[in-house]
């Protein structure tokens, strides 16, 4: 590894101020990039923090910085989870958290050290980016690239594609964001699949989700989405733990018009959620809270007129039954009567045909592309 003395060359970001500048470089390296949304820092942090990030239970990370002439031109972190490993029966290390100048020489080094230290844990196979796991952002924006990036969605520079693959690695997965308007949404069709499935289950109710009994629906939801994904690539078993956690973030910002769980005869059979795009709010802001962000964020907040369905699960028995169009129609239909004009589905899987399916029929079209990488070790 180099040596802080030295000019040019790779870090491992250890110490307190090495991680400030591996959380910090992105804020500078898109400075111009109009598109870019400042993410917060304090949750930036987080996600590498092995204390507070209940990811690091089943996983840890190493982090490293590129430097060219005392300037920090790259970074790049390799991450082991073995969840992921146990639930696939796989050997694979990810890499994340890849930002980088363009510059293949930056770029080759930064995934030489990463895959050296995955190898070095065993590993045979590297997939990403995760960041740092297939539960939080994961993919390389590589079309869509004049479009603002949804909540919880990566937003890259053009030329990554380029740098990843000359580096050595493969397209392994391309996923979706779908957008549905207020002026391309087909009501008329959703209207009438709604009466098709209604026929079908007449016992099916839509309710939208208590925040009140907000614990008792994050483990309905953990049952379902771990039933409803168990088989699909990429997936990970989400723990308790993680739920809990996500479960502090949604009391805040969830919109329970856009939040249902769907039931039959009383048993929850599905879910869906969708999230003001809160990025509509946060790109007015440099990524920090203090001393004023928080009064831009909430006076920002009113003018958030988009939505995210991030998480939709049904359980495998009740799929290919128009239950997920029917909890797309019922977010679109009642996130309109609270402001929302505007929807994106994401990520949906390029191997999903029923999902694409399901959007396109909607009226939705693709927005942007992201990419998923791959090589042997």
């Amino acid at each position: 590894m180099a040596h802080s003395h030295r000019t040019n060359g790779i870090t491992l970001a250890t110490s307190k101020e090495e991680r400030k500048q591996f959380i910090d470089f992105p804020y500078q390296h898109y400075a111009e990039d109009e598109y870019w949304v400042a993410p917060l820092k304090m949750e930036q942090k987080k996600l590498i923090d092995e204390e507070k990030n209940p990811f690091y239970e089943n996983g840890e990370i190493a982090l490293f910085l590129a430097e060219q002439n005392g300037e920090i031109c790259g970074r790049i972190a390799a991450i082991c989870d073995h969840r992921y490993n146990n639930h696939h029966d796989s050997n694979t290390g990810f890499f994340g958290f890849f930002e980088c100048i363009d510059d293949q020489s930056v770029a080759d080094l930064l995934f030489k050290v990463a895959g050296d230290w995955l190898r070095e844990q065993g590993y045979t196979d590297i997939l990403g980016p995760a960041n740092p796991s297939m539960m939080d952002e994961i993919g390389i924006l590589v079309d869509g690239f004049e479009y603002y990036p949804s909540i919880m969605m990566p937003y890259h520079k053009p030329y990554y594609n380029k740098l990843i693959k000359n580096a050595g690695l493969a397209k392994e997965m391309d996923m979706y964001a779908f957008r549905a308007t207020q002026e391309n949404v087909k009501l008329d069709r959703m209207y009438r699949a709604e009466e098709i499935v209604r026929r079908r289950l007449p016992l099916l109710e839509i309710r939208e989700i208590d925040l009140s009994q907000i614990d008792q629906e994050v483990e309905i939801v953990r049952r379902i989405f771990n039933e409803a994904w168990s088989g699909n690539w990429g997936f990970i078993p989400l723990t308790k733990e993680e739920l809990a956690d996500l479960a502090q973030d949604l009391k805040l910002i969830l919109a329970t018009k856009v939040a249902h769980i769907a039931e039959v005869d009383g048993e929850p059979v599905a879910f869906s959620i969708a999230l003001p795009d809160l990025n509509q709010a946060l790109r007015h802001m440099d990524g920090t809270l203090f001393p004023t962000g928080i009064f831009k964020l909430l006076w920002h907040r009113r003018n958030i007129d988009q939505i995210r369905t991030a998480l939709m699960g049904v359980l495998p028995k009740y799929q290919g039954k128009g239950i997920d169009a029917l909890l797309h129609k019922e977010a679109i239909v009642n996130g309109r009567e609270v402001g929302y004009h505007s929807s994106e589905l994401s990520w949906v899987l390029e191997s999903n045909k029923a999902m694409i399916q399901v959007a396109e029929k909607i009226g939705a079209h693709i927005e942007k592309t992201y990419r998923m990488y791959s090589s042997e070790l």
